[in-house]
């Protein structure tokens, strides 16, 4: 499995032409072993509607239900290992809550984590 970064997940339901050839292959090697989508990143997206940097073409309720319908999604949970975890990131982490959360959900799980996001690429997670 691997752990999608909110805005990979967004990018990939959406179609959108930022997503890398590499990002989308990675992500058609992993459907069968498991795309992971935290939870925090429910709540990032419907975050980012509400704050007017997201678009959506229907409801953040519909296009979340929809987006975890996708085959190979699996929704993990954030535990409070997890969110604890999150605030004990090794090294210098950026203070992004919702990406303090994914790393930390990627790091409990032993996963890889698909991000363009340049402060967790440069973060030995």
């Amino acid at each position: 499995m691997i752990v999608l970064d909110t805005h990979i997940w967004v990018w990939w339901v959406d179609g959108s032409t930022h997503l890398t050839n590499s990002q989308l292959e990675l992500i058609h090697q992993h459907l069968s072993d498991g795309l992971g989508v935290s939870v925090i990143s429910c709540w990032e997206v419907a975050k980012l509607v509400e704050v007017g940097r997201l678009t959506l073409t229907y409801t953040v309720q519909d296009w979340i239900a929809q987006a975890l319908a996708y085959p190979g999604v699996y929704l993990l949970e954030l535990t409070p290992e997890i969110a604890v975890a999150s605030t004990k990131l090794p090294g210098a982490f950026h203070r992004d809550p919702a990406d303090q959360m994914i790393v930390a959900t990627a790091r409990a799980y032993a996963c890889p984590l698909l991000t363009a996001d340049a402060k967790i690429l440069n973060y030995a997670y």
